[in-house]
């Protein structure tokens, strides 16, 4: 009987993993203890509710870009840091889900949290919510650093996803700590060859990625 379940278990695995396009993996099975909080899977986020296209908590990447993440892994743990991840593979029914959600304007529920001083009129102008996004393609990633002896999220000077110049890479009103904790975060991933967003600091793409002109819509389950 243990046998026989071994066996469906298997087969179960390796038909969830059938199921993702040629190219594609669920990064725990690359990065087993890496720390993943898919906002757009939870009410947490700036739309305030679950979005499109997330029906579960595993974090999808293209291969390449998985197994370059697992380098800033080990390189991060030789100093007793760690990666939490916030959002990877971006299906376009996703993207189209934020698209909606900014063009009604009355819907405004996490405005205190996640963009207090933007009107929501102008996030398509400010380049804050687009028709097209990096996600789909696979090897875009959003991210922070925990310290591993306390488990807390080091200080970035902004939350992840918060509207606003204070997300800005290079933004000069912050502390000096911050600043330092943002350039940990940003020479990590540039070491292991990802390119930054410079008005969001936690937004990395692989450079070179596979599928730079396709955008995916297969949802993630």
């Amino acid at each position: 009987m243990k046998s026989k379940f071994l066996y469906l278990a298997l087969l179960f695995s390796v038909f969830s993993f059938a199921q993702l396009p040629k190219g594609f993996v669920y990064v725990k099975d690359i990065i087993p203890d890496l720390n993943v909080e898919l906002r757009y899977n939870t009410t947490y986020n700036f739309v305030g509710k679950r979005v499109d296209g997330y029906k579960s908590n595993r974090l999808i990447l293209t291969k390449q870009a998985a197994e370059a993440l697992r380098l800033v892994q080990a390189e991060l743990e030789d100093e007793n840091l760690c990666l939490k991840v916030y959002d990877g593979y971006r299906p376009q029914q996703g993207v189209n889900h934020f698209i909606r959600w900014a063009r009604d304007l009355s819907d405004t529920i996490n405005k205190s949290i996640f963009y207090p001083k933007i009107n929501k009129r102008i996030l398509f102008k400010s380049g804050y919510i687009a028709t097209r996004s990096g996600h789909s393609r696979g090897s875009t990633i959003d991210l922070t650093i925990v310290d591993g002896n306390t488990g807390d999220i080091l200080d970035m000077g902004s939350p992840f996803d918060f509207f606003g110049e204070a997300s800005w890479v290079n933004y000069p009103n912050i502390s000096e700590k911050q600043k330092e904790n943002r350039q940990i975060l940003q020479s990590v991933m540039r070491k292991y060859g990802f390119r930054n967003y410079s008005k969001e600091w936690w937004h990395f793409t692989l450079r070179g990625e596979p599928f730079p002109k396709t955008f995916f819509d297969f949802p993630i389950e």
